[in-house]
Parts: C-alpha cells; sequence; structure tokens
C-alpha cells in the first residue's frame, strides 16, 4: 500500500518548525528554557572541568561517549516512540519495556555464542527479540487499544521474567571476534562504542528528521486528528514506532554483551536514565519537541554528569536523584509552556 499521501495544505509541517504560533509569553518561556538547558549543560562542563583536570580531555570524552551508548541507543528508541505517540507520557507514547528488552535480547544473544553460534546467528537472534518484543508492544497498543503506559509496563514484567527463566539468573559470559572488536577501542584510542553511539545517531537522525516517513510521525505525534483527515496511515506508523523502538532494545542487548563480556540481569535499573535521556532531549530541540540529535546531546549531558560526579568520588546515590529531579523540571516545564501556547 503505497504512503504517498501529502498532509493538507494548510498544515504545512515540516519537523523543526514551528506549527502554531505561541504567545509573546509561551516564546520567552521556550526560549528561555532552551537557553537554560544550554548554559547548565555548558556550566556542568565548566564546573568539572575547572575540579577535574582530566575531565575535558580526548580520553574522557571518549570514554563518555563509550558508556553512553547503550543508554543513548535505548534512548532513541524511545524518542521514536515518543515523536509517534506524542509527548504526553500517560497516554501519548512511552516504551518502559526498553531496557527489560535488552536485557533480555542479551541473554538470547550471550546463549547462542555460549551454544556456538557465529555472531551473525547470535546477532540476529538478538535483534529478532527485540523486534518480537516491540511487535507484542504494538499489538497491546495499536490493536487492543490499552495505554502505552500499562501495556508497555505489563510487557516489561514479562520480558524481564523470561530473562530470568532464561539465564537462571546467573551470568552468562560470552566471547566473540565482534564482542572483542566492540569492547576495542578505535581512533584516537576512543572507544569502539563511542563511534558505533555516533553512526547509529547519524543514521536515526536521517531517517526519522528527514525522510516523508520521519515527518509523518512527527505529525501523527503531534496532530493526530489532522493526520487522519489527512490519510495518513496512523495506526501503522504509532505500530512501526513500537516495533523500531524494540529493535533499538535488541541493537543496545548487542551492545551490553560487549561491555559486560555477558549478560547479566539488573537490565531494569537502565530504564530510569533511558527516560530521562529521551525527555530531556526536548529541551535541545527548537521546538521543544523529541529529536534523535537532541537525545544524543541528552545522552551526553547526563553522560558528562555521571562522570563528573565518579572523578570527584561524589556518591552514585546521588545520581538517581539527579535524574529524578531533570525529569520532574523537564516535564513540568514543557507541560506549563504547552498550556500557555494553547
Amino acid at each position: 500500500m503505497s504512503v504517498d499521501i501529502q498532509l493538507a495544505p494548510a498544515i504545512h509541517f515540516k519537523a523543526g518548525e514551528p506549527s502554531a504560533k505561541p504567545g509573546r509569553g509561551g516564546t520567552l518561556a521556550a526560549s528561555a528554557l532552551r537557553a537554560g538547558s544550554l548554559l547548565a549543560f555548558v556550566a556542568i562542563l565548566l564546573v568539572f572541568s575547572l575540579t577535574a583536570p582530566y575531565f575535558l580531555s580526548v580520553g574522557n570524552i571518549g570514554n563518555v561517549l563509550g558508556q553512553s551508548a547503550i543508554s543513548g541507543v535505548l534512548a532513541i528508541g524511545l524518542t521514536i516512540v515518543l515523536i509517534a505517540g506524542g509527548s504526553n507520557v500517560v497516554t501519548g507514547g512511552i516504551d518502559l519495556s526498553l531496557a527489560a528488552n535488552m536485557g533480555l535480547s542479551a541473554a538470547v544473544y550471550a546463549t547462542a555464542a555460549q551454544l556456538g553460534y557465529g555472531d551473525a546467528a547470535a546477532v540476529a537472534a538478538a535483534l529478532l527479540t527485540g523486534l518480537l518484543i516491540g511487535a507484542v508492544n504494538a499489538i497491546a497498543v495499536v490493536g487492543a487499544g490499552i495505554v502505552p503506559l500499562l501495556a508497555t509496563l505489563a510487557v516489561m514484567n514479562i520480558v524481564a521474567g523470561l530473562e530470568l527463566v532464561l539465564t537462571q539468573n546467573t551470568v552468562i559470559p560470552a566471547s566473540t571476534p565482534l564482542l572483542n572488536a566492540l569492547s576495542s577501542s578505535g581512533p584516537l584510542g576512543i572507544p569502539a562504542l563511542a563511534y558505533v553511539l555516533l553512526v547509529f545517531t547519524l543514521i536515526a537522525a536521517a531517517f526519522v528528521q528527514y525522510t516523508p516517513t520521519g515527518l509523518r510521525l512527527y505529525a501523527v505525534g503531534e496532530f493526530p486528528d489532522a493526520a487522519r483527515a489527512a490519510g495518513l496511515p496512523v495506526r501503522r506508523l504509532v505500530a512501526g514506532a513500537f516495533i523500531a523502538s524494540g529493535l533499538c532494545g535488541g541493537f543496545a542487548g548487542v551492545l551490553s554483551v560487549s561491555n559486560l563480556s555477558g549478560s547479566t540481569t539488573g537490565s531494569g535499573e537502565m530504564l530510569l536514565p533511558v527516560v530521562v535521556t529521551a525527555l530531556l532531549g526536548s529541551v535541545f530541540s527548537r521546538r521543544l519537541v523529541p529529536t534523535v540529535t537532541g537525545t544524543l546531546l541528552s545522552a551526553l549531558f547526563v553522560g558528562f554528569l555521571i562522570n563528573g560526579f565518579q572523578l570527584l568520588n561524589i556518591s552514585s546515590v546521588l545520581v538517581s536523584g539527579v535524574q529524578g529531579v531533570l525529569i520532574l523540571l523537564v516535564v513540568s516545564a514543557t507541560t506549563l509552556l504547552r498550556r500557555q501556547e494553547a
């Protein structure tokens, strides 16, 4: 079925451009929020660079990129769901099963490697696992009409249980040529995972932000009624977003095995950083909407924050608290701005 359906002429939608003329107060508040987030980013870099001389070295920046690769890939998957489902975290786009998806996909990869299968078969099994989980989410949300927050929460628990059954709650070590390559260093001594994150971001950004399908995802998420009136396949696009998110979970599972030299339980701990990264990415876009490039900046923001805490020997317990505060600030600020613009 062709998807070459144009939006109604009155919409004139294009990602990254204002869709409606906000009030003067809303414009000033949005500008202040964007400028504030960038200033906070720069301020954190300055403070940590002054207190920890090694902070802004090439090696440390590469380490931050490498350490942000897994959460960055997962956050980009969540960003696609946010774009297609809208920014409402209750009734809009959300995928809480991503971290559990990564855990099960990693377990499948490590198990396949231990059974003697090659990298190609193990990677295919991990990606297929992620795709299946994404398809289950799509069926639950689009087919059964369950609110995404509840549907993906239920899937998260099912997937986490399957991971425990597969691994028997033990570590499954794995070592393959692909894992060795991913865990090594590349040019400039920067971890290979850092380059993986950058390449993956470029591919995802090119698809989401510069293709007709990507623009339709934005249209479905922001103007669902107009998208239906224009004849866009809304249900198919939303389902596709959940499947793409699941694929990101499978890919992150492969990266996780390379980072940990095997599969370990406890992937649920990744959920909060992933949600923080995806939601925080909105403040790095011009219209305060989710974008892939904004999510990359957000991943680096969170990564530098955690890295700075580690270099200064500040308790990691504070990191979760800071991430929770960031979620509250971003969600509150964007909600207030949207109400003001309405």
